[in-house]
Formats: C-alpha cells, sequence, structure tokens
C-alpha cells in the first residue's frame, strides 16, 4: 500500500448517535491545553485538512463524529478528546462522552473494573468524570457527571419572516445552544419531520450567530451557538429533544450536552431542584437519563452540574488511509445527502 495517513476508528454509537473513536495514529495536534488545541483545529488549514480527511466523503458520512483521542493534559485525566464534524472542531459532547468512554474500556486503552470503572475525560470545556458500569468485558450503562451548565439569557425575542416573534433560551452544557420550544415552529419531534426539522434548526441559526453574540467567559475557544435544539415535553413527562446539526441533519441520541443546557433553565425557572431525576427523549426514542447533581457559579454566574446516563455499543473496527495520488484528499459534500448547506463545505474543497 502506498497510504501516506492512517488513522483506526473503532464506531460506537451511543443511544443511536454515532462517535467513532479515532484510537491510533492521531498526529500531534500543536497546543498547550486542549482549547488550544480545539482552536487549532478550528483555525489552522492542517487542521481543517484532518477534519475533512475524516468527516467528509468518500471516508466519512453525514451521520456522527469522529472522536480525536489525545494524550491528557491535565494531571487528573485518563485521556482527552476533542470531537470532528463537518462544520467544525467541537468542544464537548454527551453522546461522544459515552463513545470515548466505552471505547476506552472495551478496547483495553484503560483497564476495565468490575462492577464499576470511573473514567475522567479531559475535553476544551473541563473535565468530564465517566463512570461507568462494567460486566462481562464490557460497559452496559455510562453516567457522566458533566462540566457546569449555565443559562446565558432566557426568553430571548428573534423575528423570523417564517415563523413571526419566536422566544429562545441562549444555554450552556459545553457548548453553546439555542433552546426553541418546537411549536413555535409549527412542527412535532418525530421522525417524520426530521427534513423539516433541520430547515427550521438551520435557518435559526444562521440568523441567531448573526445578530447574536455569545462566548464563554472563562474559556474563549467556545463561543458562537453551535446548535440549535427544538424541545417538547412527552405525555409522560419525558423531555423530547431534537438537536439539529449542520449542515443538515439530527442527533439520534436525546443529546447529552442540550439536555444539560435545557436542565440549566429548567433550574434557573424554579422547575428543578438538586437531585431532581428527568428522562430526555430523541427523535427515535432512545433516551438519556439527566440528573441535577449540584449547584455551582461561573465567572459569578448561577450555575448547574448535570449527570447524563446512557448506552454505548461498539460495532466496528475500520482503518481510514490517504492514497497520496487520491484528487479527492480534501473531501467533499454534495446537497443530495448532506443537505443545502453542503455546498459551502463542497466549495472549500475546489
Amino acid at each position: 500500500m502506498r497510504w501516506k495517513r492512517t488513522i483506526q476508528l473503532l464506531d460506537v454509537h451511543a443511544e443511536g448517535e454515532i462517535g467513532r473513536v479515532a484510537i491510533g495514529g492521531v498526529p500531534k495536534i500543536p497546543g498547550d491545553t486542549v482549547a488550544e488545541q480545539l482552536h487549532w483545529l478550528n483555525n489552522d488549514p492542517k487542521g481543517d485538512e484532518l477534519r475533512r480527511f475524516l468527516v467528509l466523503e468518500p471516508r466519512g458520512a453525514p451521520i456522527g463524529s469522529v472522536n480525536l483521542l489525545l494524550p491528557p493534559k491535565h494531571p487528573d485525566a485518563d485521556a482527552a478528546f476533542i470531537i470532528l464534524q463537518p462544520d467544525q472542531a467541537h468542544a464537548s459532547s454527551g453522546s461522544n462522552s459515552i463513545c470515548v468512554a466505552t471505547a476506552l474500556l472495551e478496547a483495553g486503552i484503560v483497564e476495565m473494573q468490575e462492577p464499576e470503572t470511573v473514567v475522567t475525560l479531559e475535553t476544551a470545556a473541563g473535565l468530564v468524570k465517566a463512570t461507568a458500569t462494567c460486566r462481562d468485558g464490557r460497559c452496559e450503562k455510562v453516567r457522566l457527571t458533566m462540566v457546569p451548565s449555565f443559562v446565558h439569557e432566557l426568553d430571548v425575542a428573534l423575528d423570523t419572516p417564517e415563523w413571526g416573534r419566536i422566544s429562545i433560551d441562549l444555554c450552556y452544557g459545553g457548548i453553546f445552544y439555542a433552546l426553541v420550544d418546537v411549536g413555535q415552529v409549527g412542527l412535532t419531534i418525530e421522525k417524520a419531520n426530521a427534513a423539516a426539522l433541520v430547515q427550521a434548526g438551520m435557518a435559526l441559526k444562521e440568523r441567531i450567530n448573526r445578530t447574536i453574540s455569545v462566548v464563554h467567559p472563562e474559556i474563549p475557544a467556545i463561543s458562537g451557538v453551535a446548535y440549535v435544539m427544538f424541545r417538547d415535553v412527552d405525555p409522560d413527562g419525558a423531555v423530547r429533544t431534537c438537536t439539529t446539526m449542520w449542515p443538515g441533519r439530527v442527533d439520534r441520541s436525546p443529546c447529552g450536552t442540550g439536555s444539560s443546557a435545557n436542565l440549566a433553565t429548567l433550574h434557573a425557572r424554579g422547575k428543578v431542584k438538586v437531585g431532581d431525576i428527568l428522562k430526555s427523549r430523541s427523535t427515535i426514542g432512545s433516551e438519556f437519563e439527566v440528573s441535577l447533581a449540584a449547584e455551582t457559579t461561573v465567572a459569578g454566574r448561577p450555575a448547574i452540574i448535570p449527570t447524563i446516563t446512557g448506552r454505548g455499543f461498539t460495532f466496528g473496527l475500520s482503518q481510514v488511509a490517504l492514497d497520496p495520488f487520491d484528487p479527492m484528499a480534501a473531501g467533499f459534500a454534495l446537497t443530495d445527502v448532506w443537505g443545502p448547506s453542503a455546498g459551502e463545505i463542497g466549495d472549500a474543497a475546489k
């Protein structure tokens, strides 16, 4: 073989959301902190090249993420990781944290202890404690103690040509979210509405980021609304979620960072207290258990510590390679499967 780059991937999903984990061949990523490494991936041409190599066609696909497994910077961490998606590298993710913890233990990178193993993951947003319930060599479930989540602003009025004036909550759960009650856009959260929900979410995200600035008060590398998450309440009281992701798909899981951000809104409105446990249910019906573990502060503002519990499953092992003569090394995306926004990433390959 004449490959000039090879990366080994362990395929994992958390409650339906694919989070492939790069467990071998990951190049050295510059930066003294994981936040600096995130910044490099998002701002250096070589970082962009690596991301496109892994997530765009012909080697990648529209669904799922690739998690770069990195040596930790923090002395208490077992491993660090950064999430690669078609739009950019991201700081944090609940479903991907479950995938990474499952991969580390089931691949033997971190020694599994039964009945429980604690793995500390370092992200650009901070440390995430993953407590895995283990039996017969596999992870049965993973409980994440997430980074502090907080409200940036509640009930922000946004004028739209499609739906008139709607109200959004801007919140942080490891990345920034705009949380929208789904009835405001005339839809319900169900599989048949996935394409319509994505269209609405992409339009709202573009408008929000064009008119509203959000920056983490302590981590400047984390800025801008990453996702629009639609929410509703099911008859049994579970929160129904649909996180819309660029360039045009929905999160298959209930979304850990989004559920954390939503929990912060419920706490700010006095609807939950420390110790409360909720269900968060995805568009496909899969579930996370969401709990409010503690209250805290971030840069002087009220915040909470959420926990997210879900399941990860390994389903494949592969090696991605680059032929040095491949004219499609930069990757590409087409609107037929990636959605209307795919032209923006497709143009970058020219």
